[in-house]
């Protein structure tokens, strides 16, 4: 199975910007009780210092801004940048960068804690690790948070069905789909890797992205795992899909293809496509 993060595939991430209306319209939000619990285990306060990396158009800015914390947030897409701005005003001030972190020179020289939702992947982990450590507080909590696939009796049917459509329309993208793990393995699978934050993290996406050093800069590594049933149409999966990576390395026939594909499966079943998510918080505190 190729990583998602490798050298080659990394600037896949860039898409998100081209679809910025789309991506802020269809992608979701994050449980609550996953931020709440980020924040505690941080030990944060209103205005205390945060800086989240990858904002996007917000989904998570929103929450941390919403808090009174005092929130810098990185996104290197203009039109994400944009939205997230718009996103947020009428709950408070946020700082936004427009720049990639490996380039940013951040206007605050530490954090009490990093966050990232569904973008840690995207940035270079010869980098990203050790900057991270660099700009927490001693004792500073970075904390990781994603959706990842969910491997449920109930709806292992429908994934049968999606990932065959795949296959059929591109062998290659669904021979590097994520792996879906059961809701025990999750948390054991974290567990088992509590050592080192970035074997976790790599572990939980199919990323290529743990390295060893990294068990020097971060430990007390905790999971919280909420599970999520969806329920979708057709229009509604295919919009969804429409905001992921592996979308864009599709041909126009191709995407054409795949739609196609799902909109016969929901047709042939008759109800709704049902799929199993875990929005997954992964927390480690520098050493």
């Amino acid at each position: 199975m190729s990583k998602m993060t490798s050298a080659s595939t990394r600037h896949y991430g860039r898409v998100f910007d081209e679809i910025a209306t789309d991506y802020n319209r269809h992608r979701p939000g994050y449980p609550v009780e996953l931020v709440d619990y980020a924040c505690k285990i941080a030990g944060l306060k209103s205005g205390d210092n945060v800086l989240e990396l990858g904002c996007g158009s917000g989904q998570l800015t929103r929450d941390l801004v919403d808090r009174g914390f005092n929130v810098t947030a990185l996104e290197p897409g203009m039109q994400l940048i944009a939205l997230a701005e718009q996103n947020v005003k009428e709950l408070g001030a946020a700082e936004f960068v427009n720049e990639k972190f490996e380039d940013a020179k951040l206007p605050k020289t530490y954090y009490k804690a990093v966050f990232s939702a569904s973008a840690f992947h995207w940035i270079d982990p010869d980098i990203s690790w050790q900057k991270v450590a660099k700009l927490l507080i001693p004792g500073g909590v970075l904390a990781l948070i994603s959706y990842f696939g969910l491997s449920e009796q109930r709806t292992s049917g429908d994934l049968e069905l999606l990932l065959a459509a795949l296959k059929k329309v591109s062998p290659e993208i669904a021979a590097s789909w994520p792996h879906y793990h059961k809701l025990d393995e999750i948390i054991d699978g974290v567990k088992t890797r509590q050592e080192n934050i970035s074997d976790a993290w790599a572990w939980l996406g199919d990323y290529d992205l743990g390295r060893k050093y990294v068990s020097n800069l971060f430990s007390d590594t905790e999971v919280a795992v909420v599970p999520h049933l969806v329920e979708q149409t057709a229009d509604e999966l295919i919009a969804l899909f429409r905001t992921i990576s592996s979308y864009s390395r599709l041909s126009t026939q191709q995407q054409n293809d795949i739609e196609y594909e799902y909109r016969e499966i929901y047709k042939n079943i008759g109800r709704p496509i049902r799929s199993s998510s875990a929005a997954v918080l992964v927390t480690a505190r520098l050493s």
